[in-house]
């Protein structure tokens, strides 16, 4: 058997699970100003897809690339690493 490709991760946060199936994270990274120097953080939103609706708002989780799902859903949820209080 073939061996995949190494798949890229990342870790954010849960801002919206109003879809089904669905939920949009950010993750949150910090660049460097190029002339000033200052680092500034930049924030990616991904949609995700999530089988079994488990997240809510605030979580912590896991995503992993993976095929097209839909239009612009291409990532689905790893594991859910810090529920919200």
């Amino acid at each position: 058997m073939a061996e995949r490709n190494l798949r890229k991760e990342k870790i954010g946060l849960v801002t919206s699970n109003k879809m089904d199936k669905s939920i949009i994270v950010s993750v949150e990274r910090k660049v460097k100003h190029p002339k000033y120097g200052k680092f500034l953080n930049k924030t990616t939103k991904f949609v995700a897809h999530d089988e079994t609706n488990s997240c809510s708002i605030g979580d912590t989780v896991k995503i992993m690339e993976t095929r097209p799902i839909s239009k612009n859903k291409c990532w689905r949820l790893v594991e859910i690493l810090e529920k919200v209080k």
